[in-house]
């Protein structure tokens, strides 16, 4: 046991750490196994906020380790997929067939894409197959096989006994019209197999029944609670979870802040402390709109990692959760780079900077650390300046530059490649504008190439980058923001780029004089 680790570890402001140090104090009086939830409604394909949840849940779970190692626990990821269908998401297939089955719940309904035995058991499996994807140590639980299994019926005893106790907590947060007609059970109809928003008449709580008027027959219709003949409404059913389960941790988004609440008031009416957690701050899309799977807007898990490599959307995960951020393809970049710094700087840090470095939560603790002699960045406007289509091509220009590359730079290097080529033909080619450059800035291009004729042809990327700048302080340009933004314009067609002095020695000074000429005979353009 590192006791060094563990006395910076609980002195640690990292948000996984603060998070640890709740759970420690609530078991302070009763030692047990810690048990994690997240939760994923299966009405819709699995988007990157439901990754974001059991990234964050695993990286509370890796601190809580380091805290106390004695202390065993796991994540169960709970699939809400008993839930009955109540309106069909935008970005389904074969639309009807999810039509033609609504109410009923998710696990009944057949797969539109069919692949699988179920709607839910489709979106299921490619849940699983992300999170194993990622690594997460998770136990997959399904709503309806617990329900069916019995599993939660000693819970589902203790509503039913609590019926009106329960009742009253929901009943003041809803309308009139929908205060008449509600329960917390919802009945499963056995003929039609839709889960029924009917009005109880009757509770036994001897024979664990109720009696609700089935208004698809026309009739009242007893039936019992348990075994899967009745579901619970969802804030309900939370609530029943944490207590069946014995849940201590759980996060949810800030917009589930008052269902949290009045799911923590039914938990303490049946007996048990509401679990711990926070509310995390929701994505938008490019539009400012929060990402839906009904909607199928945002970015998904596998669009992602087609631009860039896991370790930037874990590191996009982990940054201030409680901010909103845009989930957009425009970050992509940026994460790629940001998590590359904090790779290079963790060798370098005592203890206490390394748990508060986002890379320790990415790896458990335990980062490969190498230097990459290149930016996502500026592979990037490699591909712009050069218009390659391959990885040769590109590795020509990375290897003049750099030489002799370590073997984890290398491999690493290589998948940036692919994912430079993917984000530029996909999202910089289409959207590439460039400028015209008036007088001043012709005169201003052909000094900097005439300076860079100059320089030898292996001239470091800091030599290059000071000449950049005295030509722009002897243009008099007032901020020298608008010196490089005008070269990134007029020579790479975007607004922005990499330290020009960097791109400038990759690419080559004779290639750059190149596409000088070029920009000045407005080839480019």
């Amino acid at each position: 046991m590192n006791k060094s680790l563990i006395a910076d570890a609980t002195e640690s402001k990292s948000w996984p750490f603060e998070e640890a140090r709740k759970i420690i104090k609530r078991l302070e009086k009763n030692k047990r196994d810690v048990v994690f939830e997240t939760g994923y409604g299966a009405s819709g394909l699995p988007h990157i906020g439901t990754f974001g949840e059991v990234a964050r849940t695993s990286m509370v779970r890796s601190a809580l380790k380091i805290l106390d190692p004695l202390i065993k626990s796991k994540i169960i990821c709970f699939s809400d997929d008993m839930d009955g269908l109540r309106k069909v998401p935008n970005n389904i297939p074969n639309a009807k067939v999810l039509e033609d089955n609504l109410e009923k719940p998710l696990s009944s309904i057949p797969d539109p894409y069919g692949e699988a035995k179920s709607y839910a058991d489709h979106n299921n499996t490619i849940l699983k197959d992300f999170l194993n994807k990622f690594g997460f140590e998770y136990e997959f639980m399904s709503a309806t096989e617990q329900y069916l299994a019995g599993n939660f019926d000693d819970t589902l005893k203790n509503i039913l006994q609590n019926y009106d106790i329960v009742s009253n907590i929901i009943l003041p947060t809803l309308g009139v019209e929908r205060r008449e007609t509600y329960s917390p059970f919802l009945p499963i109809c056995h003929e039609t197999g839709k889960v029924l928003m009917a009005k109880v008449l009757e509770v036994d709580k001897e024979k664990n029944t109720i009696l609700y008027f089935n208004q698809l027959k026309n009739e009242e219709v007893e039936t019992s609670v348990l075994g899967g003949k009745c579901k619970l409404q969802w804030k309900v059913d939370w609530a029943m979870r944490w207590v069946a389960l014995g849940v201590d941790y759980e996060m949810s988004g800030k917009d589930l802040i008052d269902s949290v609440n009045l799911s923590g008031k039914i938990c303490r009416k049946l007996g048990q402390v509401p679990p711990e957690g926070f509310n995390y701050e929701l994505f938008f899309d490019e539009n400012g709109e929060k990402i839906s799977k009904s909607k199928g807007n945002g970015i998904t898990i596998n669009e992602w990692l087609k631009y860039a490599n896991p370790e930037s959307l874990s590191l996009y995960m982990y940054q201030k959760p409680r901010r909103a951020k845009k989930l957009s393809f425009d970050v992509i970049p940026k994460a790629v780079d940001e998590y590359q710094t904090f790779l290079e700087k963790y060798s370098n840090q005592t203890i206490a900077e390394q748990l508060n470095n986002p890379v320790f939560h990415i790896h458990n603790g335990e980062p490969n650390c190498f230097k990459v002699p290149v930016t996502f960045a500026l592979i990037l406007n490699l591909v712009n300046a050069s218009q390659a289509d391959d990885k040769t091509t590109l590795w020509g220009f990375i290897r003049r530059y750099i030489g002799d590359i370590p073997k984890d730079a290398e491999n690493y290097i290589d998948k940036l490649l692919d994912y430079a080529l993917s984000y530029f033909n996909d999202f910089v080619l289409p959207t590439k504008t460039y400028k015209e450059p008036s007088e001043d800035e012709i005169n201003e291009l052909n000094e900097l190439s005439s300076r860079l004729d100059g320089l030898k042809r292996d001239a470091d990327a800091e030599t290059i980058q000071t000449i950049v700048y005295d030509i722009g302080k002897e243009a008099k340009y007032e901020n020298l923001r608008d010196w490089f933004m005008a070269l990134y314009q007029i020579l790479l067609g975007q607004e922005q780029g990499p330290r020009f002095g960097s791109f400038v020695a990759l690419y080559g000074i004779d290639k750059t004089r190149e596409l000088i000429k070029r920009a000045i005979n407005k080839e480019l353009i």
